[in-house]
């Protein structure tokens, strides 16, 4: 069976904008999409009884969010199979929990803190740290951006250890179910302390780093499919601003992250942590192994 799409969601206009792209992410995929509510509210002292329903205020709240982000999803994709569970514990163990048993786990940037839209929510940051699936973040001006042809590309950004990378798979297994290229880039840096006053050899260290940059590129797109359209680009400068400013015109940014040995889960790094508060596009983090 077909693992389910999972969004997380908390009633919060970014939640719903995320239930949107899920719907259509999980039409693509041909999978049910599970819609997902997490919080403590059983735990809460003094919690009020809503009048003539026998049950919690918190609970009343939670089932009608999960409730109203599944009617909004069928209404967005009919052919749909939509499934809602309501769970009585942290978001962020929740979230990590259901990214076990999830083909793509999809949050909103931020929830009902009201923080603004430059800062990723505490929840969504913690469960992309940790997820076991790819997750998306979904960020920027994304209405109906899970549909073919909106900008048109698919951007991933090319690691250390670009052979076999599960973020290009991931990137060209997005770029086929829409029907888009897909960009890869790798930025590099040409280290301050490389520099020469030798006119005759002041390029030799940029092209040494830009050559590394093209095989890095090279070895990444090994063993992709070449049934989807695909460009290499190196840009020189912080893998970071390169990613964002890249971002600006792309369905999805697609990046990796790697486990590190003795912490728990996926730590994000600098890069990621970057995308994820930046991207002007929704962002696929994706485990990485070693």
């Amino acid at each position: 069976m077909a693992l389910p799409m999972v969004v997380g969601v908390d009633g919060s206009e970014p939640s719903l904008r995320a239930v949107d792209w899920a719907a259509d992410e999980a039409a693509l995929r041909g999978v049910p999409l599970r819609v997902v509510y997490a919080s403590l509210w059983e735990h809460y002292e003094g919690t009020s009884i809503a009048e003539g329903l026998a049950k919690p205020d918190e609970q009343v709240l939670a089932e009608d969010i999960v409730d109203t982000a599944a009617r909004r999803a069928r209404l967005r994709r009919p052919e749909l199979d939509v499934r809602t569970e309501v769970l009585t514990e942290e978001p962020e163990y929740a979230l990590v929990r259901e990214s076990r048993s999830a083909s793509v786990l999809v949050t909103g940037t931020r929830g009902r803190s009201g923080l603004a839209e430059a800062l990723l929510g505490s929840v969504s940051l913690i469960v992309a740290g940790h997820a076991q699936c790819p997750m998306v973040v979904v960020r920027g001006a994304h209405d109906k951006q899970a549909q073919a042809g909106t900008r048109g590309r698919i951007v991933v950004g090319v690691g250390e250890k670009p052979a076999g990378s599960a973020a290009v798979r991931f990137a060209f297994d997005e770029a086929r179910r829409r029907g888009v290229p897909v960009e890869a880039v790798r930025a590099w840096r040409w280290p301050a302390r490389e520099a020469t006053d030798d006119a005759l050899t002041a390029g030799e260290p940029a092209r040494l780093h830009e050559q590394l940059a093209v095989e890095a590129l090279h070895a990444a797109f090994q063993d992709v499919p070449a049934d989807v359209a695909s460009h290499r680009r190196t840009v020189e400068g912080p893998t970071r601003s390169v990613l964002v400013d890249a971002s600006r015109d792309a369905d999805l940014l697609v990046v990796g992250a790697r486990r590190r040995p003795g912490h728990f889960g996926l730590q994000l790094g600098r890069v990621a942590h970057g995308v994820l508060h930046h991207s002007a596009c929704p962002v696929a983090i994706v485990p990485e192994k070693g």
